[in-house]
Order: C-alpha cells, then sequence, then structure tokens
C-alpha cells in the first residue's frame, strides 16, 4: 500500500467534496475505507467461508487482470443505506485511516505468510489485499475526483 500517496490525496479531500457516483459522503467513504483495512488485517473479524464459483471468479477478475473494480459494487453484509458515522468529523475519520493503514503494514511485516477473510473472496494473502487495497481505495478516490 502506497501510504504517502493515500495521504497525499487525502488531503484533497473536503467534507463539501462532492460524489461523482454512490450516495456516500466524503466521510462515510473514508469510515468505509477504515472498516474495509482493518478487515485485512484481522482487526475487525468475519467468518472464515470457502468462496463458491462465482465468488472464485470475480476474485480472478479483480486482483488478477487490470479489470477496475466495478462502480455500484455492494459490499457483502452491509445494509443498502448508509452506516452511520463512527468519527465526530471528517478529519478525525481521516486520522483513524491513517492508523489503520500502520496497524495494516506492521501487522505484515510481522506475520507476511498471514491470511485474513474477504467478505466476498475468503482467505486473501497479503498480496491479494495489495492488489484489492490499490483498487478499492483508487476507486473510492476516483470517486470524489482526487
Amino acid at each position: 500500500m502506497d501510504l504517502e500517496n493515500i495521504e497525499t490525496r487525502l488531503q484533497a479531500l473536503k467534507s463539501d467534496s462532492l460524489a461523482k457516483f454512490g450516495i456516500m459522503t466524503p466521510q462515510h467513504m473514508v469510515e468505509h475505507l477504515i472498516l474495509t483495512i482493518k478487515l485485512s488485517y484481522g482487526r475487525v473479524k468475519i467468518p472464515n467461508f470457502i468462496p463458491n464459483e462465482k465468488q472464485l471468479n470475480a476474485k480472478q477478475a479483480l486482483l488478477y487482470t487490470d479489470m477496475e473494480f466495478p462502480v455500484g459494487v455492494k459490499a457483502p453484509g452491509l445494509p443498502a443505506d448508509l452506516l452511520e458515522l463512527r468519527y465526530p468529523d471528517l478529519e478525525t475519520a481521516k486520522g483513524e485511516l491513517k492508523k489503520a493503514m500502520q496497524a495494516y503494514q506492521e501487522t505484515f511485516e510481522k506475520s507476511p505468510e498471514a491470511e485474513f477473510t474477504h467478505p466476498r473472496f475468503g482467505l486473501l494473502t497479503h498480496k491479494e489485499w495489495e492488489i484489492f487495497h490499490h483498487k478499492h481505495i483508487g476507486h473510492h478516490f476516483r470517486q470524489f475526483g482526487i
């Protein structure tokens, strides 16, 4: 994960930044990224499962081709409506995202062979999470034109 690039782009995100697609506000998007990153290093745990054929095909397409992250895909297990905000403001959420990214880096530095469960694809390796985060974070930054 390119922390420096992410931090630079985060600086351009303002509370009044308008989304080019989707229903998230800037803070909802940042909090969504926090949750996703926490999943990827086991801080937020979901039950492990064996992905079905459709999920394996989606994993293959997203992680092992130049396919961009699709617009309009809903994360499994999340409601159709926006989640309640957990942090008092966007700047606090940005700080929490930076902490989550650092914890992610530290987790895989200590345990490079660790695997953690993705809610659609099942267990992912560090390399697979890196590809996923690159595409997922880029998708959400494009959502706000940053």
